[in-house]
């Protein structure tokens, strides 16, 4: 046996290695609440879904590049590591020649790899930069609509990325409004990685201080029990009339902060005009949101009266701007705290993201962390991430983002790298249309993902357990030396490797790799950053041989923050970066963009589909779809913790007992979910912690259209996303919007098909690759 050690986005971990390549893990031990997502960690070790050798699709090989409805159903064929490359070196070189670099999409989401050197993004960014660049994505499926709305409205991503530290808020907040919650399931994950899960002490310890807790989410466990907050459960997706009759409430009662907002605000006039119905002639009143949300008036004002007389934290989930009108939320609950005038205060204030990752309310390092330069692209081309489809199926169309007029590019070549679309994207039955529109797809990955199963060349990856890398976060105090725990499973290359073969090929060698392996990469890395940045930041690091022998080393710690309290000090001295240089509750920069779905201040918008639209006629469920408790996105989906969670090889649905009985379903059920836009199959789990009229379904599970064509739906096992809508946030932040979706559910009838999505396509064994060359 031996032991090795390494690091995942949910947690350190040292292993123990069997002879047979079977290993235990076992948590960092500094880590006072290790995750139970460590447990699928030892699936990575298979073979089960691994991609073992290189594979083509039979009409690529075969006919050549170009659009192809045969994508994602055709033959795979295995073929040899060398004529695969020379063939993509020949196509990325037509490309290139033909469409220039815009026509590449480097597609790669970060999340592959807590590696600093092996992250898939960086690698793929470097390579293309290398051959001219290439159409990349701006934003992310998290927290797009907020990446766009928050330099407009507050100046950076402060809010975002480095709010009110969590040991300030355990000593000073006396009352906790969350909005969308704090679950800790997803504070479990922390990009870059985690030596410690610290949030649910500090929020014990902040309970033991006698700090108060109100939830509003329609899931109760959206909060932990034992924290015995106050449970409102608005109709979902009307958080914004709820915080607008808040602060209409605090205005008509003279609650407001007026030397807040005259000192530190801009736009308070208009915005305090829009509650009193200046807009649409309806005032924003608790009676009025009443209506729309299903909380009782007296719970609004009574709550508006408890923010006003204590120490109030407002804390928004990512969860709230993943939908339609998603910048509306987030922009309303900014001007409920200006209006508390808490802002800058120690436990007062806002933060959006507390527990939506495990790093958000950790204070960020100010040093930077070894990093790999990606160099520079010249494609000046960005789409939104979640608009991938739409570039794809509309090349040359116009579409708005962020104040600007764009025309997306008509991409020829999707290289993606260490990201899984399939997983993140919306309406999947959408997504396959647009990814037969492309002359080629390439996938790098170590698993036969849905992204994978809809290329036409899929290189099989390592995985972080095949390979030495340095594992940091910029919240955490750890840097840790990755060790290989197992040797490369197949024939499964580094992406560093297979990007240095095909980068010799377009005779690029030299600009992408400057000479050095991937050994002395992750070497010049960290002493790069020792000699530099770690000097600078006064951490005292031993050589690189000494730090690999050690196994971590500890970083000082930073120092906590109290998000905006030298702004509130001195506005005039600390201005922000916006056009004022205040907090715009109302933005003069977004009202002329001419946006009806995103105008110049917070305001209620109904969406299409929620349980009062005319949808909800013939779709009476709101599906929530919210982040999976049981593993990282769709990563290692058949590993043991994921795996325990299916009923009945599916993903799980939870129901409230009202509904199910007026269905006739029961727990355990296997049950068809529908929407709008397709329909899969679930496992029932009858559950009083939700609102009735709602559903609750994770993302992440496998795409299977195999099983479910056998099942007659679009997934047999239960991915959410075939029911979501892929469309935009609104015209100014493009955002993922698929948090939610409106849905019935009925029993499933007939023979269960078998999930078979985590075994590996069975490559054709009548044709030979060798015989049909280039």
């Amino acid at each position: 046996m031996s032991a090795a050690r390494s690091s995942t986005h949910w947690g350190a971990f040292s292993a123990t290695v069997r002879d047979d390549g079977t290993f235990d893990v076992t948590p960092h031990p500094a880590d006072e609440e290790p995750s139970a997502l460590l447990a699928n960690v030892p699936a990575a070790a298979g073979t089960r879904a691994r991609v073992l050798r290189p594979h083509v699709r039979r009409g690529w090989w075969e006919d050549g590049p170009g659009p192809d409805p045969r994508r994602g159903d055709d033959v795979w064929l295995a073929v040899g590591w060398e004529e695969v490359l020379d063939r993509l070196a020949v196509e990325f070189r037509r490309v290139l020649d033909l469409h220039g670099p815009a026509g590449i999409f480097g597609g790669s989401y970060g999340w592959g790899s807590a590696g600093r050197f092996h992250h898939a993004q960086s690698q793929v960014h470097r390579f293309h930069n290398a051959l001219g660049g290439s159409t990349r994505s701006v934003t992310t499926y998290s927290h797009g609509a907020a990446e766009v709305l928050l330099p407009r409205v507050l100046g950076d991503l402060s809010l975002l990325e480095d709010p009110t530290s969590w040991s300030v808020v355990e000593e000073h907040t006396d009352l906790l409004v969350c909005f969308g919650g704090l679950p800790a399931k997803n504070s479990a994950v922390s990009h870059g990685g985690a030596t410690r899960h610290p949030v649910r002490g500090h929020l014990r310890r902040a309970r033991r201080r006698g700090a108060r807790f109100v939830l509003v989410s329609p899931l109760r466990d959206d909060l932990d029990g034992e924290l015995g907050g106050d449970w409102l459960a608005p109709v979902p997706g009307t958080d914004t009339a709820l915080v607008l009759a808040l602060c209409q409430v605090l205005v008509a009662e003279d609650l407001h902060d007026v030397d807040f907002l005259r000192r530190c605000c801009t736009g308070t006039e208009q915005f305090l005009a829009s509650l009193e119905g200046a807009d649409d002639g309806v005032a924003k009143t608790p009676e009025w949101a009443e209506a729309i949300t299903g909380v009782p008036a007296a719970t609004v004002r009574a709550l508006a009266r408890d923010m006003a007389a204590s120490r109030t934290l407002l804390t928004v989930s990512w969860s709230l701007q993943r939908a339609p009108f998603g910048e509306q939320p987030l922009w309303a609950a900014i001007a409920l705290a200006a209006l508390l005038g808490q802002i800058g205060l120690p436990g007062g204030g806002i933060g959006h993201g507390y527990s939506s990752t495990g790093g958000v309310g950790s204070p960020m390092r100010r040093h930077a962390l070894p990093t790999l330069p990606q160099g520079r692209n010249p494609v000046r081309e960005r789409i939104p991430v979640a608009r991938i489809a739409d570039a794809l199926l509309h090349p040359g169309e116009e579409y708005d983002f962020d104040g600007s007029r764009r025309r997306y590019p008509d991409l020829r070549l999707v290289h993606w790298t260490g990201g899984n679309p399939f997983h993140h994207h919306q309406d999947l039955a959408r997504l396959r249309r647009a990814f037969q529109r492309p002359d080629t797809v390439l996938v790098q990955d170590p698993f036969w993902t849905a992204t994978a199963r809809h290329a036409d060349v899929v290189l099989p990856s390592t995985t972080p357990l095949e390979r030495e890398d340095l594992g940091a976060a910029r919240y955490d105090d750890h840097l840790h030396a990755m060790d290989r725990v197992l040797e490369p499973v197949g024939e499964a290359r580094d992406d560093y490797d297979v990007l240095a073969a095909l980068a010799q090929r377009l005779g690029a060698e030299e600009a992408f790799t400057e000479g050095r392996t991937s050994a002395q990469w992750v070497a010049h890395l960290y002493e790069s950053w020792r000699a530099g940045p770690a000097v600078r930041a006064g951490v005292a690091a031993p050589p690189y041989a000494q730090f690999r022998r050690a196994g971590s080393l500890r970083l000082p710690p930073a120092d906590p923050v109290v998000l905006h309290a030298g702004f509130r000090a001195d506005p005039g001295r600390f201005r922000l970066r916006t056009p004022s240089g205040r907090i715009e509750l109302h933005s003069a920069t977004i009202a002329s963009f001419g946006y009806d779905d995103c105008p110049g201040h917070p305001v209620w918008r109904e969406p299409e589909e929620w349980l009062g639209s005319p949808v909800a006629a013939r779709f009476p469920l709101h599906l929530v779809a919210n982040n999976p408790a049981t593993r990282l996105h769709s990563q290692l989906d058949h590993g043991a913790a994921s795996a325990a969670s299916k009923v009945r090889g599916r993903e799980p649905l939870r129901m409230h007992p009202d509904d199910a009985r007026e269905r006739g379903l029961a727990d355990g059920d296997v049950v068809v979910v529908r929407s709008r836009r397709g329909s899969c199959l679930a496992g029932l789990v009858v559950s009083a912690d939700l609102r009735p009229r709602v559903v609750q379904m994770s993302t992440g599970a496998w795409f299977d259209p195999v099983a479910g064509a056998a099942a007659g739906v679009t997934c047999g096992h239960g991915n959410v996303n075939v029911l979501t809508a892929d469309v935009g946030t609104s015209r100014l932040g493009q955002g993922c919007t698929g948090q939610h979706a409106l849905v019935e559910v009925e029993a499933f009838r007939g023979a269960l098909p078998a999930v078979t999505v985590h075994d590996a396509p069975v490559p054709a064994a009548s044709s030979s690759p060798m015989a049909h060359p280039s």
